[in-house]
């Protein structure tokens, strides 16, 4: 497969290293050379120095022959633009990234079609749903829903006091058909459970169950759920404006945002939030504002170390819930250790929705998972496919993968060993990163 990439900024580059890995033939575009110039010597891809919005260095890339051209610069006119450009020569799929959120309402969809630009992303939009989406189940690190809400991947750190830590999975204290454990994540490893493996205190484990079982998993874990109505955030950004859009009217905001002019900017964007001019990273000025008020706290500025460390902060003054964006991926594993709760990062977020337009089976979604080196795919079963000859312990799945439930006319279920996959059933699959190609073959 063929694919440009216009926008070597940190979502780009990302994706990039993300695809050169899987064997295809990548161009990555940009104007700035030195974003370019370390890329093309550590990976495998191509580089380009030139404009997106050229006819001339589309053309030079060979546009004409590209199978995906996906336009994640900064700016959202220079990316719609050259998803125009490049559909007009030849290209067969476009992506562009936006900031605006009226692109993505289904009216608007067949319009963008009919200029060239066949998707559409903003991914500051999808982290501020996840980050609500964590205010709202607390008690969780991860919260991924798929077919409106059939089946949820809860990702939880377990404490001591859970009864399911020191339970081995070939015993039947787990065959109670309320949820499945498809992963581990102990010390920064990701572990498929077998039979022989227990969860152990302080693993981030990973549930696939059904809404009508979120209260039994989270007393199995040993977790209590509380309400949040006071949230202090730390940066005026796109994602804590949107952040901000999407609570409960009955949640009461607080923004620490440095920047003067931008906080009057928020002041009048935001009416139901109030804007603080200072410096949230100050522990005075935490205090002073009534950190010790807060049910929860996000940190959404474009430091990841000052986000890691004012969750820090919060959680040792007493701030139950913090949410911290983390895009330097060398920290999420240390913001992990650190405890300080859920870590959104963008990059992956945005990765994961445009990664699946390079799979060839029939995939409704792909997600990331901030805290392990996997994803959860929802595959849909083909018939004659592998999957649904068989059942499902008589398949040979790789040993990183492990299928965590289905979803069939609708309803979603917790699979076993004796489950047997249907054509058109929405498959839930969760695999480390590098096994995506492989599971694929079993779909097709």
């Amino acid at each position: 497969m063929r694919i440009i990439i216009a926008g070597a900024g940190e979502v780009g580059t990302f994706l990039a290293k993300m695809l050169a890995r899987e064997n295809m033939e990548i161009t990555l575009l940009d104007e700035n050379p030195a974003l370019l110039r370390n890329l093309e010597a550590s990976y495998d891809l191509l580089t380009y120095q030139g404009s997106a919005t050229s006819i001339n260095v589309l053309e030079e890339t060979k546009v004409e022959n590209v199978d995906l051209f996906i336009a994640v610069t900064p700016n959202e006119s220079v990316n719609m633009t050259a998803c125009m450009l490049a559909n007009n020569l030849g290209a067969k799929r476009t992506l562009a990234r936006i900031d605006n959120y009226e692109y993505l309402l289904p009216k608007n969809k067949e319009f963008f079609e009919k200029l060239g630009v066949n998707n559409l992303i903003y991914p500051e939009m999808l982290a501020a749903h996840q980050i609500v989406e964590a205010l709202k189940t607390n008690w969780l690190r991860q919260n991924l829903s798929f077919c409106n809400n059939a089946l949820i991947l809860l990702g939880i750190k377990v404490r001591g006091n859970a009864v399911i830590v020191n339970q081995k999975f070939r015993t039947k204290f787990f065959d109670h058909g309320k949820f499945r454990i498809v992963a581990i994540n102990r010390k920064n490893k990701t572990i498929i459970p077998k039979g022989t493996d227990e969860i152990q205190e302080n693993d981030i484990v990973y549930f696939m169950t059904t809404p009508e079982n979120l209260d039994f998993v989270r007393t199995q874990a040993g977790k209590e759920a509380f309400q949040i109505k006071n949230v202090m955030i730390m940066g005026g950004s796109r994602i804590a404006q949107k952040t901000i859009q999407f609570l409960p009217a009955n949640v009461r905001t607080k923004v620490l945002e440095r920047d003067i002019e931008k906080g009057y900017a928020l002041a009048e964007k935001l009416g139901k939030a109030l804007i603080i001019n200072c410096d949230g990273r100050n522990l005075e000025v935490l205090k002073e504002e009534g950190i010790q008020e807060m049910d929860a706290f996000v940190s959404v500025t474009s430091n990841s170390e000052a986000n890691i460390l004012a969750c820090l902060a919060a959680k040792r003054l007493g701030v139950k819930k913090t949410v911290a964006e983390v895009e330097n991926i060398d920290y999420i594993m240390l913001a992990e250790s650190l405890d300080i709760g859920t870590v959104i990062n963008k990059k992956m977020i945005a990765a994961s929705y445009i990664y699946q337009l390079t799979l060839d089976a029939d995939v409704l979604d792909v997600q990331s998972l901030t805290s392990a080196d996997a994803e959860v795919v929802e595959f849909v079963a083909k018939a004659g496919s592998k999957i649904t000859r068989s059942q499902i312990k008589d398949i040979r799945l790789p040993d990183d993968v492990n299928i965590g439930g289905i979803v069939r006319n609708g309803l979603g279920i917790i699979v076993y060993g004796n489950t047997e996959i249907l054509p058109n059933d929405h498959v839930i699959v969760f695999c480390v990163s590098s096994a995506i190609r492989k599971i694929e073959t079993y779909f097709n």
